[in-house]
């Protein structure tokens, strides 16, 4: 046990022991609700230090906690070997830097296995609504107002705002109707429509069944 004070009270365990000492504190801050583990995301780039996808709070723990482990495993060897002096001084130097970079491998090794277990998925978009079918929710559409219902891929219902060019008919999209969403327009966040007639839509194609082969029988004399 005085081993290990002495250990990690010295050059440069310490280090790493009062950034363990923080990063504990962070996390109790987390589990009590009066910090956010995404505290820290929007001030430093990780995807610059090939890290991205994982919150910097994590990472940064995950190296701290690595370098503290590597850092006082060296302090102890250089207790042990009984080297005094400016070499031992060079020595400890080197298990800081020592820990340093088996802190961040050990980082990118684990960012790397979590990137394959867990693929970054793209965020949804307006975009994924083109070519929809929609019902329309208001009274009617016009080239200036109108929304309508639209469903998405996980079966979500959204509400998205709507617009017909040039309507020949005032009543050609109302209330009920269907619409196919057919273009979107990003500075003014709407999406153009035009009627739709459901009984066009053939629906998802039916598999064929399968027949089986006939075999001309064949004739023996």
């Amino acid at each position: 046990m005085r081993e290990f004070l002495s250990a990690a009270t010295a050059f440069p365990a310490v280090l790493f022991g009062a950034a363990l000492a923080v990063v504990v504190f962070f996390w109790l801050l987390v589990l009590l609700g009066a910090a956010d583990h995404h505290s820290f995301d929007g001030d430093l780039d990780t995807n610059l230090a090939g890290i991205g996808g994982v919150p910097v709070t994590v990472s940064v723990s995950v190296m701290v906690v690595v370098g503290w482990f590597t850092s006082l495993t060296g302090t102890v060897l250089l207790h042990r070997s009984g080297v005094t002096g400016l070499t031992r001084a060079a020595l400890a130097c080197g298990v800081l830097v020592a820990a340093l970079l088996i802190g961040r491998v050990v980082l990118r090794v684990l960012v790397r296995c979590f990137r394959r277990s867990f693929p970054d998925e793209p965020p949804p978009s307006r975009q994924d609504f083109l070519g929809r079918v929609c019902t329309v929710r208001t009274g009617s559409v016009s080239a200036d107002f109108g929304q309508a219902e639209v469903t998405a891929d996980d079966g979500s219902t959204a509400i998205v705002q709507v617009r017909l060019l040039a309507p020949a008919d005032a009543t050609a999209l109302a209330a009920g109707s269907a619409g196919l969403l057919y273009a979107y327009d990003a500075e003014g966040e709407f999406f153009w429509v035009s009627p739709y007639d459901r009984a066009l839509d053939p629906g998802p194609p039916t598999p064929r069944p399968r027949t089986a082969s006939r075999r001309t029988p064949r004739r023996t004399g």
